[in-house]
């Protein structure tokens, strides 16, 4: 099952990937300018746990719509396998 569609939570998603791809660029420039570790490794924790509830998001908007439209609206059982695929990013 291959799915192209734009679903609600995806404008929110990226908001969250356009922040912590800043917040990624102020580590690079902490780094660059020597700055304290303890205060690089605070930002980039940041920068991991946006990524990371990003990723989450994408996750459960998929399983919640795309699995469920499949099962229910055509009875598809493929959508079994696509669930497997992509529980591996967890």
């Amino acid at each position: 099952m291959t799915d192209h569609h734009t679903h609600a939570t995806h404008p929110d998603i990226v908001k969250r990937l356009k922040r912590a791809n800043g917040h990624l660029q102020s580590v690079i420039a902490m780094i660059e300018g020597n700055r304290p570790c303890t205060d690089i490794a605070q930002q980039l924790h940041a920068v991991e746990k946006a990524i990371l509830q990003a990723k989450r998001t994408l996750i459960q908007d998929h399983i919640d719509h795309c699995l469920d439209e499949a099962i229910v609206g055509t009875g598809d059982t493929s959508a079994v396998a696509d669930f497997k695929a992509i529980t591996k990013y967890l």
